[in-house]
Protein backbone atom coordinates (compact mmCIF):
# COMPACT_ATOMS: atom_id res chain seq x y z
CA UNK A 1 0.00 0.00 0.00
CA UNK A 2 1.73 3.68 -0.95
CA UNK A 3 2.11 6.29 0.90
CA UNK A 4 -0.55 9.03 0.88
CA UNK A 5 0.20 11.74 -1.67
CA UNK A 6 0.79 14.69 1.69
CA UNK A 7 3.57 13.18 3.09
CA UNK A 8 6.65 14.24 2.76
CA UNK A 9 9.19 11.76 0.76
CA UNK A 10 12.46 11.56 1.64
CA UNK A 11 13.53 12.74 -1.40
CA UNK A 12 11.66 16.02 -2.18
CA UNK A 13 12.65 16.63 2.03
CA UNK A 14 15.97 16.46 0.88
CA UNK A 15 15.86 18.93 -1.66
CA UNK A 16 13.78 21.14 0.41
CA UNK A 17 15.20 20.75 3.79
CA UNK A 18 18.70 23.48 3.04
CA UNK A 19 16.20 26.25 1.67
CA UNK A 20 13.91 26.61 4.63
CA UNK A 21 14.93 30.15 6.56
CA UNK A 22 16.13 28.74 10.29
CA UNK A 23 14.20 30.21 12.84
CA UNK A 24 15.66 30.31 16.55
CA UNK A 25 14.15 29.75 19.46
CA UNK A 26 14.53 32.87 22.13
CA UNK A 27 16.65 31.71 25.14
CA UNK A 28 14.10 33.46 27.05
CA UNK A 29 10.49 33.45 27.13
CA UNK A 30 10.92 30.73 24.04
CA UNK A 31 6.92 30.64 23.87
CA UNK A 32 5.32 27.23 22.58
CA UNK A 33 7.62 24.94 21.21
CA UNK A 34 7.14 25.03 17.15
CA UNK A 35 6.26 22.51 15.09
CA UNK A 36 9.03 20.69 13.22
CA UNK A 37 8.58 21.74 9.79
CA UNK A 38 8.23 18.57 7.86
CA UNK A 39 5.12 18.04 9.49
CA UNK A 40 3.51 21.76 8.63
CA UNK A 41 5.04 20.82 4.85
CA UNK A 42 2.84 17.70 5.50
CA UNK A 43 -0.12 20.03 6.22
CA UNK A 44 0.01 22.47 3.45
CA UNK A 45 0.45 19.36 1.17
CA UNK A 46 -2.73 17.44 3.03
CA UNK A 47 -4.72 21.17 2.18
CA UNK A 48 -3.12 21.52 -1.61
CA UNK A 49 -4.10 17.40 -2.47
CA UNK A 50 -7.67 17.20 -0.78
CA UNK A 51 -8.58 21.08 -0.81
CA UNK A 52 -10.00 21.68 2.34
CA UNK A 53 -10.47 24.55 4.32
CA UNK A 54 -7.37 25.42 6.68
CA UNK A 55 -9.77 24.89 9.97
CA UNK A 56 -10.83 21.91 8.96
CA UNK A 57 -7.22 20.34 8.56
CA UNK A 58 -7.23 17.11 10.81
CA UNK A 59 -5.34 17.65 13.82
CA UNK A 60 -5.07 13.76 14.51
CA UNK A 61 -2.72 13.64 11.86
CA UNK A 62 0.21 16.30 13.90
CA UNK A 63 0.33 18.58 10.95
CA UNK A 64 -0.02 21.44 13.43
CA UNK A 65 -3.09 23.72 13.32
CA UNK A 66 -4.53 25.20 10.28
CA UNK A 67 -3.07 28.86 10.63
CA UNK A 68 -0.05 27.77 12.08
CA UNK A 69 0.81 26.04 8.16
CA UNK A 70 -1.24 28.72 6.62
CA UNK A 71 1.65 30.97 8.25
CA UNK A 72 4.83 28.85 7.11
CA UNK A 73 3.20 28.75 3.76
CA UNK A 74 3.20 32.46 3.63
CA UNK A 75 6.46 32.75 5.13
CA UNK A 76 8.20 30.53 2.67
CA UNK A 77 6.70 31.68 -0.25
CA UNK A 78 8.06 35.26 0.96
CA UNK A 79 11.47 34.04 1.65
CA UNK A 80 11.54 32.63 -2.41
CA UNK A 81 11.79 28.89 -1.42
CA UNK A 82 9.43 27.41 -3.60
CA UNK A 83 11.25 29.36 -6.95
CA UNK A 84 14.32 28.46 -5.38
CA UNK A 85 13.29 24.57 -5.28
CA UNK A 86 11.62 25.21 -9.25
CA UNK A 87 15.05 26.05 -10.14
CA UNK A 88 17.46 23.36 -8.21
CA UNK A 89 14.61 20.43 -9.72
CA UNK A 90 14.98 21.85 -13.29
CA UNK A 91 18.73 22.19 -13.17
CA UNK A 92 18.53 18.14 -12.03
CA UNK A 93 16.21 17.68 -15.40
CA UNK A 94 18.85 19.90 -17.34
CA UNK A 95 21.53 18.37 -16.13
CA UNK A 96 19.86 14.97 -17.23
CA UNK A 97 18.94 16.51 -20.70
CA UNK A 98 15.94 15.70 -19.87
CA UNK A 99 14.42 19.48 -21.12
CA UNK A 100 13.46 20.47 -24.32
CA UNK A 101 14.77 23.85 -25.44
CA UNK A 102 13.96 23.24 -28.57
CA UNK A 103 10.38 24.52 -28.36
CA UNK A 104 8.15 26.08 -25.03
CA UNK A 105 4.50 25.94 -24.89
CA UNK A 106 2.28 28.65 -23.39
CA UNK A 107 -1.28 28.30 -22.59
CA UNK A 108 -4.20 29.64 -19.71
CA UNK A 109 -6.87 28.03 -17.76
CA UNK A 110 -9.85 29.58 -16.14
CA UNK A 111 -10.48 28.97 -12.29
CA UNK A 112 -13.43 30.55 -9.99
CA UNK A 113 -12.66 32.78 -7.92
CA UNK A 114 -15.39 32.08 -5.08
CA UNK A 115 -14.20 34.44 -2.67
CA UNK A 116 -12.74 37.52 -4.92
CA UNK A 117 -9.49 39.24 -3.93
CA UNK A 118 -7.22 40.78 -5.68
CA UNK A 119 -5.68 38.89 -9.46
CA UNK A 120 -9.69 38.23 -9.90
CA UNK A 121 -12.12 39.99 -12.50
CA UNK A 122 -15.40 38.70 -14.70
CA UNK A 123 -14.42 35.91 -16.67
CA UNK A 124 -15.72 35.64 -19.59
CA UNK A 125 -16.16 31.40 -19.68
CA UNK A 126 -18.14 31.79 -16.65
CA UNK A 127 -20.92 34.16 -17.48
CA UNK A 128 -19.21 37.37 -15.70
CA UNK A 129 -18.76 35.67 -12.15
CA UNK A 130 -15.32 36.28 -10.40
CA UNK A 131 -12.39 34.34 -11.71
CA UNK A 132 -8.83 34.18 -11.87
CA UNK A 133 -6.29 32.46 -14.86
CA UNK A 134 -3.54 30.71 -14.63
CA UNK A 135 -0.78 31.09 -17.49
CA UNK A 136 1.66 28.53 -18.01
CA UNK A 137 4.84 28.05 -20.09
CA UNK A 138 6.54 24.67 -20.39
CA UNK A 139 9.39 22.87 -22.69
CA UNK A 140 8.39 21.00 -25.10
CA UNK A 141 8.37 18.02 -23.09
CA UNK A 142 5.78 19.44 -20.65
CA UNK A 143 7.82 20.41 -17.98
CA UNK A 144 6.54 23.70 -16.24
CA UNK A 145 9.19 26.35 -16.39
CA UNK A 146 6.65 29.33 -15.02
CA UNK A 147 3.40 30.31 -14.15
CA UNK A 148 1.72 33.27 -13.43
CA UNK A 149 -1.76 34.43 -12.20
CA UNK A 150 -4.42 37.23 -13.27
CA UNK A 151 -7.32 38.53 -13.17
CA UNK A 152 -9.83 36.10 -15.61
CA UNK A 153 -10.48 39.08 -18.01
CA UNK A 154 -7.12 39.62 -18.81
CA UNK A 155 -6.35 39.11 -22.26
CA UNK A 156 -3.78 35.58 -23.21
CA UNK A 157 -1.64 37.83 -25.20
CA UNK A 158 -0.69 40.28 -22.48
CA UNK A 159 1.09 37.84 -20.40
CA UNK A 160 3.17 36.64 -23.03
CA UNK A 161 6.38 38.52 -22.34
CA UNK A 162 5.79 37.99 -18.32
CA UNK A 163 5.77 34.27 -18.81
CA UNK A 164 9.16 34.19 -20.57
CA UNK A 165 10.79 36.85 -18.32
CA UNK A 166 9.36 34.16 -15.34
CA UNK A 167 11.51 31.54 -16.62
CA UNK A 168 13.99 30.87 -14.07
CA UNK A 169 17.89 30.88 -15.17
CA UNK A 170 18.72 26.98 -15.49
CA UNK A 171 21.56 25.48 -14.59
CA UNK A 172 22.89 22.26 -14.64
CA UNK A 173 24.85 22.04 -17.56
CA UNK A 174 28.34 24.11 -18.73
CA UNK A 175 28.17 27.79 -19.46
CA UNK A 176 25.68 30.18 -18.90
CA UNK A 177 22.46 29.18 -17.32
CA UNK A 178 19.62 29.14 -19.70
CA UNK A 179 16.26 30.86 -19.70
CA UNK A 180 15.34 31.10 -23.26
CA UNK A 181 13.77 27.93 -25.74
CA UNK A 182 14.40 28.40 -29.59
CA UNK A 183 10.47 28.34 -30.27
CA UNK A 184 7.36 29.68 -28.45
CA UNK A 185 4.25 27.47 -29.36
CA UNK A 186 0.82 29.32 -28.67
CA UNK A 187 -2.64 28.81 -29.87
CA UNK A 188 -4.76 31.76 -31.80
CA UNK A 189 -5.37 33.26 -28.72
CA UNK A 190 -1.68 34.90 -28.81
CA UNK A 191 -2.06 35.77 -32.22
CA UNK A 192 -0.59 39.34 -32.65
CA UNK A 193 2.10 40.49 -34.94
CA UNK A 194 3.13 43.11 -32.51
CA UNK A 195 4.08 40.28 -29.66
CA UNK A 196 5.50 38.29 -32.46
CA UNK A 197 8.03 40.56 -33.39
CA UNK A 198 8.74 41.46 -29.51
CA UNK A 199 9.36 37.38 -29.37
CA UNK A 200 11.42 37.36 -32.49
CA UNK A 201 13.70 40.16 -30.91
CA UNK A 202 14.63 38.11 -28.04
CA UNK A 203 16.22 35.56 -30.73
CA UNK A 204 12.88 33.16 -30.37
CA UNK A 205 11.03 31.83 -33.18
CA UNK A 206 7.15 32.78 -32.43
CA UNK A 207 5.11 29.28 -34.00
CA UNK A 208 1.74 30.98 -33.36
CA UNK A 209 -2.14 30.27 -34.97
CA UNK A 210 -3.66 32.52 -37.29
CA UNK A 211 -7.50 33.72 -36.68
CA UNK A 212 -9.55 32.86 -38.98
CA UNK A 213 -7.49 30.46 -40.55
CA UNK A 214 -9.16 26.75 -40.41
CA UNK A 215 -8.03 24.34 -38.49
CA UNK A 216 -5.57 21.85 -38.82
CA UNK A 217 -2.44 23.87 -38.29
CA UNK A 218 -0.60 20.90 -36.52
CA UNK A 219 0.87 22.80 -33.90
CA UNK A 220 -1.60 20.54 -31.81
CA UNK A 221 0.88 17.62 -32.06
CA UNK A 222 2.95 20.05 -29.40
CA UNK A 223 0.88 21.77 -28.18
CA UNK A 224 -0.68 18.91 -26.22
CA UNK A 225 1.81 18.70 -23.39
CA UNK A 226 0.76 22.27 -21.97
CA UNK A 227 -3.11 20.98 -21.62
CA UNK A 228 -1.75 17.78 -20.07
CA UNK A 229 0.44 20.38 -17.37
CA UNK A 230 -2.83 21.83 -16.99
CA UNK A 231 -4.44 18.72 -16.28
CA UNK A 232 -1.57 18.25 -13.50
CA UNK A 233 -2.06 21.29 -11.69
CA UNK A 234 -5.67 20.95 -11.68
CA UNK A 235 -5.22 17.70 -10.17
CA UNK A 236 -4.26 18.92 -7.27
CA UNK A 237 -7.99 20.42 -5.90
CA UNK A 238 -6.36 23.10 -3.80
CA UNK A 239 -6.19 24.87 -7.55
CA UNK A 240 -9.71 23.50 -9.22
CA UNK A 241 -11.31 26.59 -7.44
CA UNK A 242 -9.45 29.85 -6.08
CA UNK A 243 -10.18 29.84 -2.32
CA UNK A 244 -7.49 32.45 -1.44
CA UNK A 245 -8.76 36.23 -1.08
CA UNK A 246 -4.56 36.75 -0.80
CA UNK A 247 -3.19 35.99 -4.22
CA UNK A 248 0.16 35.33 -3.19
CA UNK A 249 -0.97 32.44 -0.99
CA UNK A 250 -2.86 31.07 -4.03
CA UNK A 251 0.39 31.67 -6.15
CA UNK A 252 2.39 30.05 -3.80
CA UNK A 253 -0.22 26.60 -4.18
CA UNK A 254 0.81 26.78 -8.06
CA UNK A 255 4.24 27.12 -7.48
CA UNK A 256 4.72 24.11 -5.08
CA UNK A 257 2.29 22.02 -7.21
CA UNK A 258 5.06 22.96 -10.31
CA UNK A 259 7.82 21.98 -7.73
CA UNK A 260 6.51 18.61 -7.39
CA UNK A 261 5.50 17.69 -10.99
CA UNK A 262 8.64 18.89 -11.86
CA UNK A 263 9.88 16.07 -9.22
CA UNK A 264 7.93 13.27 -10.34
CA UNK A 265 9.46 14.36 -14.19
CA UNK A 266 12.80 13.45 -11.89
CA UNK A 267 11.56 10.23 -10.56
CA UNK A 268 10.19 9.19 -14.21
CA UNK A 269 14.28 9.01 -14.73
CA UNK A 270 14.91 6.44 -12.39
Amino acid sequence: MGASPWMVSDDLWERIEPLLPKKERRFRYPGRKLVPDRQVLCGILFVLHTGTQWEHLPQELGFGSGMTCWRRLRDWSEAGVWQRLHEVLLAELNAAARLDWSRCVVDSSHVRALKGGFQTGPSPVDRGRAGSKHHLITDGHGTPLAVLLTGGNRNDVTQLMPLLDAIPPVRGRRGRPRRKPDALLADRGYDHDSYRERIRARRILPVVARRGTPHGSGLGRYRWVVERTFAWLHGFRRLRVRWERRADIHVAFLNLACCLITLRQIRSLC
